[in-house]
């Protein structure tokens, strides 16, 4: 039988770091719907660091 590799999820802190925004801006991003996150115990709050990367849309260049 195949395993499924396991879901990896990185705290609020650690997606701020790694994408550059601040923690208030992606709990902002979670706010307005735009970001999903996920509660384990009452104060802690995985992201899918996926999902944050999907936040950074590259703008076009004239050519």
């Amino acid at each position: 039988m195949t395993q499924k590799p396991r879901r990896q999820f990185e705290s609020l802190a650690q997606a701020a770091e790694r994408t550059g925004l601040s923690t208030r801006t992606l709990r902002r991003r979670i706010a307005a719907g735009d970001l999903s996150a996920y509660r384990s115990g009452p104060r802690v709050i995985r992201l899918d660091p996926d999902d944050v990367d999907r936040l950074m849309v590259r703008i076009p260049t004239a050519s």
